[in-house]
């Protein structure tokens, strides 16, 4: 990791700290040794004061004596937090404080944070950055791919373990490359249809031409986060395997496709994703997309698109979300397609009630196998869909390949 941007939390360049903020400035509770005289520097530029980790709960309890209001945001505040200041804040107004300019005493307010929808709404520099390490990002998975059908060719055994070890070092290879962006999930025939499957050492499965192959995946860039997720079969897929398949594919197309209003929440968008699966009796039981940070949090709040349609938070320009539907089948596969989307406008003939209307750009960029594909299933707009895809992944990434990586059949791009 970093050590510029922190390392304590896994697969996260964050550190731990508390941040109080004021009109005239901040205070920083962290640890004083993961501060830099640089950094250091820099806080106090930035009137920024550095305070022991371990003195959050004796501030917060002084801020309530002072008989100050606090900003709170409950989803990401722990209740030790919370709990100090009710109390101190209680004990105050018990002692009936004088009113001072009005006030009566301290109080919390809740509300969501707005750091989070600062950070969810990523600028130009970011949105940059995520592009271009999503094609490093993108290298690495072909020569991860090239590998896997080699071994596996060969008759070579590999685990599942042995196929994240290697997709790791590939990835390491690959400029301002950090560390994962999580734990890999890679799961060959019924391990995919675990929805949160980590392969254990000793006891994960061996990769075969003759299962399905899910791989979720990501990684940590100096300028952005990626996820990415591809299922495939190194053999012959069953015709009930394909049509699974394509169903998650037009999900994923849908999605993608979608133009929506301004202020609409995600939850509305999920069922784009599921149409083509319910149509045949069948779901799955993950929300379809979660916000993505640039080069911080691969999972970030506050926007989703889930069924769950509790989170009303609407999509805006900037923001990052994952397109990934998906279907399990106990005990036998798992298939999941997964790109990242960044939120843009669209250009739209009308503009109804006054308002914008919004869509996707990608910003993943790796092929999806046709041999899974059964071609029947799709629309002529699908099917071109599929083809401009792919076109668009030759020429972005196939310039940043060397050799016999620059071959389409290693790419997997065919015409639908």
């Amino acid at each position: 990791m970093n050590s510029r941007r922190g390392n304590d939390v896994p697969h996260s360049p964050v550190f731990y700290a508390y941040l109080v903020v004021n009109i005239n400035g901040a205070f920083l509770f962290t640890e004083n040794s993961k501060v830099t005289p640089e950094v250091m520097d820099h806080l106090k530029s930035a009137k920024v004061e550095l305070r022991p980790y371990d003195s959050i709960l004796s501030e917060i309890e002084s801020l309530a004596v002072q008989g100050v209001n606090l900003w709170m945001d409950k989803s990401s505040l722990n209740t030790a937090i919370v709990s100090t200041f009710k109390s101190a804040s209680d004990r105050l107004k018990k002692k009936k404080r004088p009113i001072l300019n009005g006030e009566t005493g301290p109080d919390a307010i809740f509300k969501p944070s707005p750091i989070s929808l600062a950070k969810a709404v990523k600028n130009d520099a970011e949105l940059e950055g995520m592009r271009n390490c999503h094609l490093r990002d993108a290298v690495a998975l072909v020569h991860f791919w090239m590998w896997l059908e080699d071994e596996i060719g060969k008759g070579v055994i590999l685990t599942e373990v042995d196929a994240a070890d290697k997709l790791l070092q590939f990835r390491s290879e690959q400029s301002g490359f950090m560390d994962t962006s999580f734990d890999t999930i890679c799961g060959s025939g019924a391990n995919g249809a675990i929805i949160h499957y980590r392969a254990e050492p000793g006891s994960c499965s061996i990769v075969t031409d003759k299962e399905l192959l899910l791989l979720d995946s990501g990684a940590q860039f100096t300028d952005g986060t990626t996820d990415i997720t591809r299922t495939v079969h190194l053999g012959e897929p069953t015709a009930r395997q394909k049509e699974c398949f394509t169903r998650v594919l037009q999900g994923h197309i849908g999605l993608d496709q979608a133009v929506f209003p301004e202020n609409t929440p995600g939850f509305v968008l999920d069922a784009f994703a599921r149409s083509s699966l319910w149509k045949i009796g069948l779901d799955y039981r993950h929300g379809t997309g979660h916000g993505v940070g640039a080069a911080l949090n691969v999972h970030e709040g506050p926007q989703s698109i889930s069924f769950r349609f509790g989170n009303m938070t609407a999509l805006q320009k900037g923001m990052i979300v994952s397109n990934e539907p998906g279907y399990y089948e106990d005990h036998s596969f798992g298939i999941r397609i997964e790109n990242l989307l960044h939120v843009k406008a669209v250009d739209t003939p009308n503009h109804f009630g006054g308002i914008e209307y919004l869509g996707f750009e990608k910003l993943t960029f790796f092929p999806m196998q046709t041999k899974l594909i059964d071609m029947s299933l799709l629309s002529p707009a699908e099917i071109k869909w599929v083809d401009d895809y792919h076109s668009q992944v030759w020429e972005k990434v196939s310039p940043l390949l060397d050799g016999s990586a620059r071959q389409k059949k290693h790419l997997h791009i065919n015409k639908a």
